[in-house]
């Protein structure tokens, strides 16, 4: 019998879900399950491997389970991933030397400083496309090697792994110490400080300047290839051999999921953070506006595609914020019939700059404020006024998109958990003055893997194929005038200010 589905595993800031696709793109069946967040200290965000590896393990098992398919019903498995987490682990027995540091984490900000100090920076931002900032993986690596006993030895011997999320689940579906496969792709490596965008390579200059022994390092491979990176191990969740073909960072899978696979084609994902890319073709354009240049996906062995990104650290986990810390809310649906008791936001402004401010900003030293406040102000302004810090900091990255490359929005199409929220998604509209567009299989991050997985195998034939799939499931439509819409800017740009400086970084 053929192999009818696709399944891939979305291993995420928060949670780990696997979700299977038929031929036509549509979702067959999922299960998703949450990770906790370890916080040991302010600034510092961490996650548990074995953790992420058990839920990995069940979210597949329960899927397969909950559709009655077998592993042998699956053509191909694809993985996306948290892109900058870092995790090291013992090649020997599969123990990993400390907590995955999170993107999010902020320890490494004296690294990140240090670099722009004495001219490296710049060499990174040429080499790699990225400022040096707490984000990217280079950093953690560097504080990970410098302060784990023993890591550093067992790196330089080769016995020490290092690599983000995908490296992790990959290495541990194909058999973790009974030779598991220790890869990566271009888009995750890309995001680390050491890859060179150029050559696709990890690069000795860069390397040097983080002291990573290159014998810890994972081998870099397209996004998506005919020649699998390996096979489930039935020591895994998956009782049959998968051939494992697609490898793709989450917000270059939801490029692929939402089919912007032409050079001008953008989207913005609205998950734990926000991610707004725009395809840039086969060039490499270089940011002067506090963007990041990246790697967008590379199909087999034809050219990479390259991408402009902005990343906004803190706008999903900003109303996982209003739940977990201040229990203003019970669950995230909560927030927008709190936000919907008010009209307008009654002069709050929040900024959620937990880990200093992305892109365009990079800084480092910002902290999140809450401004404006008067005895007037209700929880659900602050709800309203968090609901707008999403749509405001992406109205940031699409005014330095324009100015970087010269594209003017016509429409943003969008994806993610926080696109149910009809309400953000009409201050969306209002805020940026454009169409705002959601596809039917709003979960794109997943589909993306899914199709570069299937592309791999031949189960989808080509993009066109995958053009034919992508449906509109929603619109909305700017209602603010440009008056209320400048107004409303110009206040965000002030509470923005009002977040910098807070922390010395030395």
């Amino acid at each position: 019998m053929p192999a009818d589905f696709v399944a891939a595993i979305d291993q995420g800031t928060t949670s780990t879900r696997c979700m299977i696709f038929d031929h036509d793109g549509a979702e067959v069946g999922r299960h998703q399950l949450e990770h906790e967040q370890i916080l040991p200290r302010a600034g510092w965000v961490e996650h548990n491997p074995v953790e992420i590896w058990e839920r990995t393990v069940s979210a597949v098992m329960t899927a397969l389970n909950t559709t009655r398919l077998g592993a042998g019903d699956l053509a191909a498995l694809g993985i996306t991933n948290q892109r900058e987490t870092t995790l090291v682990w013992n090649r020997r027995t599969g123990r990993p030397y400390y907590n995955a540091i999170v993107w999010q984490d902020t320890r490494t900000d004296r690294i990140a400083a240090a670099l722009d100090r004495d001219g490296r920076g710049d060499v990174i931002r040429h080499k790699a496309g990225l400022p040096p900032a707490t984000y990217f993986s280079g950093g953690k690596l560097q504080w990970l090697l410098e302060n784990v006993d023993g890591l550093r030895a067992d790196a330089e011997r080769g016995d020490a792994l290092f690599g983000t999320a995908d490296s992790w689940v990959v290495w541990n579906l194909t058999g973790g110490p009974q030779g598991g496969v220790h890869v990566t792709d271009v888009t995750n490596a890309s995001r680390t400080m050491l890859m060179n965008l150029e050559t696709l390579d990890w690069d000795d200059e860069l390397l040097s300047f983080f002291s990573v022994p290159r014998a810890m390092l994972p081998e870099i491979r397209p996004s998506s290839s005919p020649d699998p990176y390996g096979l489930t191990h039935p020591a895994g969740p998956l009782d049959h051999e998968v051939p494992l073909t697609g490898i793709v960072g989450d917000q270059q899978a939801a490029m692929i999921g939402q089919v912007c696979l032409t050079a001008g084609e953008a989207k913005n994902t609205y998950g734990t953070g926000n991610f707004l890319l725009l395809n840039t073709g086969e060039d490499i354009v270089r940011s002067r506006h506090g963007l990041l240049t990246t790697v967008c996906y590379q199909f087999g062995s034809a050219k990479p595609v390259y991408a402009l990104e902005g990343s906004i650290a803190v706008t999903g986990s900003a109303v996982q914020w209003l739940r977990d810390q201040l229990g203003i809310i019970s669950g995230a649906a909560q927030s927008e019939a709190l936000a919907r008791q008010v009209d307008d936001n009654g002069g709050v402004y929040f900024v959620p700059a937990f880990s200093g401010l992305f892109a365009p900003y990079w800084r480092s030293d910002a902290r999140g404020a809450i401004v404006g406040l008067s005895r007037f102000n209700t929880n659900a302004h602050l709800a309203r006024a968090t609901l707008e810090a999403i749509c405001y900091q992406s109205r940031d990255v699409v005014d330095a998109m324009e100015a970087d490359s010269g594209v003017h929005l016509e429409v943003l199409k969008v994806d993610g958990g926080i696109t149910v929220n009809d309400l953000c998604m009409q201050i969306q509209s209002d805020v940026l003055g454009v169409d705002v567009v959601r596809p039917v299989v709003a979960e794109t991050t997943a589909l993306g893997a899914a199709y570069a997985a299937g592309l791999g195998v031949g189960f989808w034939d080509g993009p066109d194929e995958l053009r034919t799939n992508w449906q509109e499931g929603k619109r909305w439509t700017p209602n603010w005038s440009q008056q209320q819409r400048t107004a409303g800017y110009a206040g965000w740009q002030k509470a923005v200010q009002r977040t910098l400086d807070w922390v010395d970084v030395e």
